[in-house]
């Protein structure tokens, strides 16, 4: 079980982003860029798999690295790190995890100047943000896929809408979701069939090489739940506008009345 070597620093296991200080023939200290104030150590048979002839040809100072935190050093005061044991996909991972929440710590500090917060106000919302969405950077990729769910779970205050805004302009999330609903009536004997179909024509815009995906569900009449999922936001939007009109075009063809509406 993965455990805090020392107070306020990293778990037994982590993988930690480090910068290089200073190296030795034994090693290399270095600084961990998340845990100020915590140094680590990386001895020479954790630098690399096999012999090591040459340290620096591995290490160099000022030079960015993924660790993984092994255990607390005799002096109680800093961390031994092992380099080796870290695969090359962890390290671009963990790496675009850093630079991703960097990036989003920036956003964050530009918009605490437009909106006028106190140092203290910053740091509450930071730290909300970050409870709530694991990360700060998780904070602002949701409130790009769905603005929504910043107000829905509890978010509020005229921060929220240039937050909103800032997420969209600044980030591009995996997938962009949208979710809505239509009210359709179609008072005729084949008014089921006629809705199937219509739902249909709003799924059938539907593209894998584009990795766009429509779904419709039905709410209770007379009501129908659409989900869309897109790469972009741009995908999106006119995926919406053509399955909407698709939709609602079978619908009316057949003499029945249908809205479609976002949440």
């Amino acid at each position: 079980m993965s455990k805090n070597l020392l107070d306020g620093g990293p778990s037994e296991g982590e993988l930690v982003v480090a910068v290089v200080r200073e190296v030795k023939q034994n090693g290399a200290y270095v600084d961990l860029e998340e845990y100020k104030g915590i140094e680590g150590f990386i001895f020479i048979g954790e630098i690399a798999s096999g012999w090591v002839k040459n340290i620096r040809a591995f290490v160099r100072p000022g030079q960015r690295l993924i660790c993984k935190v092994l255990r607390t050093r005799n002096d109680n005061q800093s961390l031994e790190l092992s380099l080796k044991s870290v695969s090359e996909e962890r390290k671009r991972d963990r790496l675009a995890e850093w630079k991703n929440e960097e990036r989003a710590k920036q956003l964050l500090k530009v918009l605490s100047e437009q909106v006028g917060w106190s140092e203290s106000e910053h740091n509450e919302i930071q730290v909300d943000l970050t409870e709530s969405y694991a990360t700060l950077y998780g904070a602002f990729e949701e409130a790009a896929k769905t603005p929504e769910s910043l107000t829905e779970i509890g978010f509020e205050g005229d921060w929220v809408e240039p937050f909103i805004e800032m997420a969209v302009k600044n980030i591009i999330p995996d997938t962009v979701e949208i979710r809505g609903r239509f009210v359709i009536n179609v008072d005729t004997t084949d008014g089921i069939e006629v809705i199937r179909e219509a739902l249909i024509a709003a799924e059938n815009i539907s593209d894998a090489d584009s990795e766009l995906t429509i779904t419709c569900h039905y709410d209770g009449a007379p009501s129908y739940r659409i989900g869309l999922k897109a790469p972009d936001f741009k995908t999106a939007e006119d995926a919406w506008t053509n399955a909407t009109t698709a939709c609602i075009d079978v619908i009316q063809s057949a003499g029945g009345s249908a809205e479609a509406e976002r949440e």
